[in-house]
């Protein structure tokens, strides 16, 4: 059950990473590649049925990590209050520019808080994994420029495959040159893990690059997300040796009866909740067109 539940803990926090890493990409990058706000409001469009759903990924892992793990989770928020409630207030400021920014006669300030609000978290998630892997300052900053490069790379090509016109045009522009500051930080960050998937994750964003450059959006999209299905489950096999410093995982877990309790409601929930995200997407999945 340790295990079962380690490894559903890690799928919800790859889900997370894959789905909310474009729409901080999006959130960063809509103002770069739009030149009036007919096209900003196509761009933000992309995200706009889906990003409140993706947080949904964020509050069932950390929920799972309370009852399945309590030590884990009361030492890693603990540990990390300060970027967490930092990444708590950039989701807040994010969610409200993204409701009011069609409320307001004069939406600039809504839009500082999205590209503020995409940032902070894409920067700080990157910082604080990588200071619990490796501690101090300097990994902790490579970490984030890590995940902030990857979400802006996940986010344009993203936009490229959701628009059209010019915004899509701009968008494979963004992710030419997100992908070209992405492939050494990558380098950098994941050659210290020295893993397999570590090492294919940074393959997928090379390949990535390169098929954005021959206009194949949708692999170049598949590729960004594999790279950080790949990044993420690099790290959980870290976490699955030492969660925390002087911690095991069968320390942290709770009781077998919690454990068999927490399946259950699993079992029942969960398909739910990936069939009316599937939906969600099949619904929204076609190009948003941009005004000429």
């Amino acid at each position: 059950m340790i295990e079962l539940w380690f490894a559903v803990i890690a799928f919800l926090w790859t889900g997370y990473f894959v789905l909310e890493g474009f729409d901080f990409g999006v959130g960063m990058l809509a103002p770069l590649v739009s030149r009036n706000a007919a096209e900003q409001r196509a761009g933000l469009e992309t995200i706009g049925p889906v990003w409140d759903g993706n947080e949904v990924w964020l509050i069932t892992a950390v929920g799972a990590m309370f009852a399945a793990f309590p030590a884990w989770y009361a030492g890693l928020f603990s540990t990390f209050y300060l970027p967490v409630v930092l990444v708590l207030a950039g989701l807040i400021v994010r969610g409200v520019g993204l409701e009011w920014r069609g409320k307001v006669t004069n939406p600039l300030w809504c839009d500082l808080g999205i590209v503020v609000g995409s940032a902070i978290p894409a920067f700080l998630w990157g910082a604080i994994f990588a200071s619990l892997l490796f501690g101090g300052v300097a990994p902790a900053l490579l970490g984030g420029a890590f995940t902030l490069a990857v979400c802006a790379l996940h986010g344009a090509v993203f936009l490229a495959l959701r628009t059209t016109g010019p915004v899509r045009r701009r968008a494979r522009t963004v992710a030419l040159a997100a992908g070209a500051v992405t492939i050494p930080v990558a380098v950098f960050a994941l050659s210290s893990l020295g893993t397999a998937p570590a090492l294919a994750a940074m393959a997928a964003l090379a390949a990535a690059t390169a098929l954005i450059w021959r206009r194949r959006e949708g692999w170049a999209f598949t590729a960004t997300a594999g790279a950080i299905v790949l990044t993420t489950l690099a790290v959980f096999m870290e976490l699955r040796v030492r969660p925390l410093p002087g911690l095991t995982l069968a320390e942290a877990a709770s009781g077998p009866y919690t454990l068999t309790m927490l399946t259950w409601i699993g079992l029942i929930t969960l398909p739910f909740i990936l069939v009316y995200q599937g939906w969600t997407y099949w619904v929204f999945r076609k190009r948003i067109k941009v005004p000429a």
